[in-house]
């Protein structure tokens, strides 16, 4: 406070008492009656500003406990106790705390609400700073990121170690620029990201950038574009053949009474190899897209073994392999008929054609841990532990030359998979190099009924 504004209200009482007794011709008192009116309005003035100050450090403190959140301490004093202008300003200051806890209140709400919404999306994603530093993720991001450190305070190259990502966030930090890229990342569980960069926008500095996980649909591009391009070559091969004896006969080779005998008889082979094919493949699209209703009842799978195996007889005996079946008679799966008959005929059939001249085929079943168990083993060819993994995918073949040869599709594992899987149950393979194969199927044992275990 400035000094004269300290000594106008101190020296004015006084100077007026001096005045007056001056006035009145009472010379001497005048002098102690001024020095005793300085000194009242002294401790007036001191007693004053002593009560100012109190009520100033109390309303500070009170300023201070609200800025931290906190109520404010003790009791609110009565307004007499205090000047009007301390009173004016702890009401305004009072009005300013209301609005100020309403506001960061709905901030507060906003904030959850906003955080809710991005740890409920399946999309990852991250905010950066002007420097492209991370400053928030989402849940989401740090599951696809596959990390357990922390995201918040890294830069894009530390997380990823992609010298194209950190440059699109760098772009979008300093120019603005938006980018659309994608990245694969290696380890126990590679993933493919489609990311896309952008500036915040609205004037504000930084960047965000939203993942999307596209692994699955990297994968299923990849299955699709290897189904086109199987079945144009396994279709391209009969279709060939068919073609070119067709118009090798119609150059002049009917007549040939040797030739052709032979050329309609491949014509009439591949015919039939191309008319499997599109039956395998019709059956395989059935049951992936689950138009084939598969019932559950009750199958013998003595009965079941003996249909298939009467199928591939002649083949067997053509081949002098041997055909056993032991499976005991009252062993019931659960299943479908019809698909458990083309499972046993897929899996005999490929016994006998991969098994050499003079083998033998062993069918067995057996009921172990609650499900049905039926084992067909083969003296075959075999297969080497590193196809074993893949041997049931779509036109997956061991040998691709001589599988041809052989007359197979390259689905019939495929269809026995679907089947078994459409069934409850699954299919295993164990086999070694020149030492045969065993595959074995798992189906739901049938439940005894009340009349039968009474």
């Amino acid at each position: 406070m400035p000094l004269r504004l300290f000594l106008l209200p101190l020296l004015a009482p006084a100077l007026a008492a001096l005045l007056l007794f001056l006035l009145l011709g009472w010379k001497l008192d005048a002098l102690f009656v001024a020095l005793a009116t300085l000194s009242g309005s002294l401790l007036t003035l001191l007693a004053a500003r002593g009560a100012l100050k109190r009520q100033l450090l109390t309303l500070a403190r009170q300023v201070r406990t609200r800025a931290e959140g906190s109520p404010a301490p003790g009791g609110r004093e009565d307004e007499r106790d205090r000047l009007e202008e301390v009173a004016n300003l702890q009401g305004a200051i009072d009005s300013l705390h209301q609005q100020l806890s309403a506001r960061n209140a709905g901030l507060n709400q906003e904030s959850r609400t906003l955080t809710a919404v991005l740890d409920g999306m399946t999309e990852g994603i991250w905010v950066t700073d002007a420097e492209g530093t991370v400053v928030r993720h989402n849940d989401a991001l740090r599951g696809m990121l596959q990390t357990a450190g922390n995201i918040t305070g890294q830069r894009p190259l530390a997380l990823l170690r992609n010298d194209v990502l950190n440059e699109a966030v760098i772009r979008a930090c300093r120019e603005g620029a938006s980018t659309r890229l994608e990245l694969t990342l290696e380890g126990l569980f590679p993933r493919t990201l489609a990311i896309r960069v952008t500036p915040l926008g609205n004037d504000l500095p930084g960047s965000a950038a939203v993942f999307h996980d596209v692994t699955e649909l990297r994968h299923l591009e990849k299955v699709r574009k290897d189904f086109v391009a199987n079945v144009s070559h396994e279709l391209r091969t009969p279709i060939t053949a068919i073609r070119g004896y067709a118009e090798t006969l119609q150059g002049g080779a009917l007549q040939d009474a040797v030739m052709a005998p032979k050329m309609v008889d491949i014509i009439h082979r591949q015919s039939e190899r191309l008319s499997e094919l599109v039956e395998d493949l019709l059956e395989l699209s059935r049951l992936e897209s689950r138009e084939v209703k598969l019932t559950g009842v009750d199958v013998p799978l003595a009965v079941s073994a003996s249909r298939a195996a009467e199928v591939v007889r002649h083949k067997a005996q053509g081949k002098k392999i041997t055909v056993e079946l032991n499976i005991p008679p009252g062993l019931i799966g659960r299943g479908d008929e019809r698909g458990l008959e083309q499972v046993l005929l897929n899996l005999l059939d490929n016994a006998v054609k991969y098994t050499p001249e003079g083998g033998r085929v062993l069918v067995t079943g057996a009921l172990e841990e609650g499900r049905c168990v039926v084992h067909v083993r083969d003296t075959g060819v075999g297969i080497e532990p590193r196809h074993l993994a893949r041997i049931f995918e779509r036109f997956y073949r061991v040998d691709k030359g001589r599988s041809r040869d052989m007359g197979g599709t390259g689905l019939g594992l495929s269809i026995v998979k679907h089947l078994m899987g459409a069934m409850g149950g699954e299919v295993r393979v164990e086999s070694q190099p020149n030492e045969g194969s065993t595959f074995t199927i798992f189906l739901p044992a049938a439940v005894p009924s009340a009349s039968a275990t009474g």
